[in-house]
């Protein structure tokens, strides 16, 4: 059977998928139908930061669903509770609504923010974003994101959304007016292009936001649960926002999204403001709240030397390759390099060597390995990539 064109007769082609049909994963290998093994160094688009198949969460997957799987919200349960009450442990106090991704937690904080600005400021329902951003693909997410490209073919888009500068206090300053209601931004843009934000510019945000009554909330929904060394970026930089929105590796593979929000905030929503069917579902909950019970201290601060020992590879290859590669940039095991020309066809490479890496915005490979990636399979990538260099 030619599985790529049944995937062609039958779903829409919105990918631009690579040729590989995988059918299984084990730890940071996955395997394609032919039987090809592949060192996976994107873990499903960071969803897999415990890798494939992590045996403690498939456990608590698999007897949460011969136990209950689905209630609807109407009733409680006793996964939803605990994973919330562990979230909010591990973070700060507030409360947290569950959806089902990444895109419906940036929903929920959007609707909280217009919530805010019509409770504290007359109405104000203006909303600063960055340039290179993305915040999802929804109509009112798509809005936010910062990049055209996207957002072509769709308008018109949520109205009152404006686009500051990455890293650049003044072009915010100049944004802000009386009818300024939030700032969201990302720690560390992915889609963007993996751009750390500064720790200053972070601070200047926070700092603006509490001078004007404004909402600050942080998008972790890629760069969040445990990447940085810490489980989310703001505990890296020190700050909290006063919304927090996560998704991806939060389920461990099974789709779900968070929106955290400080008590103040969260309190502006009353019942059937907003809602979720699947929101919460106690199987996810349970692979969520297997997953955060992983991401302990001995496993979080493991990432800081497996950072360094991708880093120090990567910058030897720019070293080696200067010709080919601009730029290392990233933080903790969220990295790239980019390159100084087109990098599909490394990705190409990588794959035929039996990596699996991405390319975002043209000329950036994007690294997003597993948590538990170890020093060896670390150096195997590298030394793959290398290959892929040499040959271009």
């Amino acid at each position: 059977m030619d599985y790529f064109k049944e995937e062609e007769n039958f779903i829409f082609q919105t990918y631009r998928r690579q040729p590989l049909l995988l059918v299984k994963g084990k730890g940071s290998y996955v395997w394609d139908h032919k039987g090809k093994k592949y060192l996976d160094f994107f873990s499903g688009l960071g969803v897999n930061n415990l890798g494939h198949c992590f045996p403690r969460v498939a456990h608590a997957i698999s007897s949460q669903a011969k136990t209950l799987m689905h209630t609807s919200n109407l009733y409680y349960t006793l996964p939803q509770i605990e994973c919330a009450k562990e979230l909010v442990r591990r973070t700060f106090p507030g409360k947290v609504f569950f959806s089902n991704s990444g895109a419906e937690a940036n929903e929920c904080a959007i609707k909280l923010a217009r919530r805010w600005g019509k409770k504290n400021g007359d109405g104000r329902f203006e909303i600063i974003t960055f340039q290179n951003s993305f915040h999802g693909r929804t109509m009112a997410t798509l809005s936010l994101t910062g990049q055209e490209k996207f957002q072509k073919g769709f308008d018109p888009l949520l109205e009152k959304v404006v686009y500051a500068k990455f890293n650049d206090p003044d072009s915010v300053q100049k944004l802000v007016t009386k009818n300024t209601c939030a700032i969201f931004v990302e720690p560390v843009q992915g889609e963007g292009g993996v751009n750390p934000a500064e720790k200053s510019f972070l601070e200047f945000l926070r700092k603006i936001c509490n001078d004007h009554n404004l909402l600050l909330v942080f998008d972790e929904v890629q760069c969040g649960m445990g990447r940085s060394g810490h489980l989310f970026f703001y505990q890296y930089f020190g700050m909290e926002p006063d919304i927090l929105t996560m998704a991806k590796a939060l389920g461990g593979g099974l789709p779900i999204g968070c929106t955290l929000a400080k008590e103040e905030v969260a309190s502006l929503f009353n019942k059937g403001d907003h809602a979720s069917t699947f929101g919460g579902n106690p199987v996810v909950c349970k692979a969520a709240l297997s997953v955060l019970r992983e991401l302990n201290k001995k496993r979080l601060d493991s990432v800081k030397g497996k950072s360094k020992i991708l880093i120090e590879g990567l910058q030897k290859l720019k070293k080696q390759f200067p010709s080919l590669i601009l730029e290392v940039r990233g933080m903790g095991l969220m990295l790239a390099l980019e390159l100084k020309v087109e990098g599909d066809q490394l990705v190409e490479r990588a794959r035929e060597q039996g990596l699996l890496i991405n390319c975002t915005q043209g000329k950036v490979l994007r690294f997003l390995p597993p948590l538990i990636i170890t020093p060896v399979e670390i150096k195997s990538a590298l030394i793959k990539l290398e290959k892929c260099f040499k040959d271009y």
